[in-house]
């Protein structure tokens, strides 16, 4: 029996890179499907994204098209695809070219030996050092204090069974990683590794910003460390602290000298600063739990086309 495949791609600011990718997956993918859909999630682009992938739901019944109401990010769009999905199985995949289209049918084929999830793990990078470095950071902490089995290179790409989308799509979680969730579910699981190319067309929205914040969404999401690291910071404050008092008290009784203003201030300042650092990691476990209490939705949808 063959298995049909669900191809979800999320659009932000692409409308120059569409055309290729899909000129890419119709010479290099479709013909090797037996049956197949592409979904495209426009994720609130405001360029001509929609309307090319509008152009390509007329060339082709199989293109299915979905507009969100405003930018929800990019996991939030990949979501919302995977949500629509009528395959098999589905596989996520970037406009950019930097994943290269044919890495899907690399992907289908140990999905077909019989493993329920297959990472598109980065092995290479042909991109900036500043990059590869954030990269390598947030992986390396992702791996070493949230989910041990994350692949060291990172992945982007990946292709899950429907029942491993039935629960992920379950989850609606917000402010954390899609991807780590999926690692989190432990499903069994095959890796292709392959070399993420640089980017030919256009300019990437991937801005720094929205690394950090998902950097610090999949720490908070997935690992007590931030927790552990204020406990840890309070108890060496305190020893500080200790230390200091009795250093003071030494020295008035020893030879009747009062601490200085600067000493004071030093004080002052360390345990203000272990204060502020304390508030603000709480804070945000704070703002995340207000944000799930609220129940709103993951995304809005505006329009839909072929399903």
């Amino acid at each position: 029996m063959s298995k049909k495949l669900s191809i979800v791609i999320p659009l932000y600011f692409n409308e120059k890179n569409l055309p290729v990718t899909y000129a890419k997956l119709a010479s290099d993918v479709f013909p090797h499907l037996a049956d197949y859909e592409l979904i495209l999630v426009d994720d609130g682009s405001k360029d001509n994204s929609y309307q090319e992938a509008l152009k390509l739901r007329a060339l082709n019944p199989q293109v299915k098209v979905i507009k969100l109401s405003r930018n929800f990010g990019q996991h939030t769009a990949i979501y919302a695809g995977l949500e629509h999905i009528s395959g098999d199985c589905a596989v996520v995949i970037s406009a950019d070219l930097q994943d290269p289209p044919v890495l899907i049918l690399k992907l289908f084929k140990k999905y077909l030996e019989g493993n329920k999830v297959v990472l598109a793990v980065r092995q290479e990078r042909q991109e900036s050092f500043y990059q590869k470095l954030f990269a390598s950071t947030y992986y390396k902490l992702m791996k070493k204090y949230a989910i041990t089995d994350m692949p060291l290179g990172g992945f982007d790409c990946f292709l899950a069974d429907k029942q491993v989308i039935d629960v992920l799509t379950k989850i609606e979680e917000k402010n954390t990683s899609l991807f780590a969730q999926v690692l989190w579910l432990g499903f069994q699981r095959a890796e292709v590794a392959y070399t993420r190319e640089s980017r030919k067309i256009g300019k990437s929205s991937w801005t720094f910003a929205k690394k950090f914040k998902l950097a610090l969404d999949s720490l908070l999401a997935f690992s007590y460390v931030p927790i552990r690291i204020i406990s840890l910071v309070g108890l060496l404050d305190c020893i500080f602290s200790l230390i200091y008092a009795t250093y003071v008290i030494f020295q008035k009784i020893a030879f009747g000298a009062n601490a200085g203003w600067s000493s004071l201030m030093v004080a002052m300042m360390f345990t203000s600063g272990v204060q502020m650092l304390t508030l603000g990691i709480i804070g945000e476990y704070l703002w995340r739990n207000f944000d799930e209490s609220r129940k709103r939705p993951l995304y809005v949808l505006d329009e839909k086309h072929g399903l």
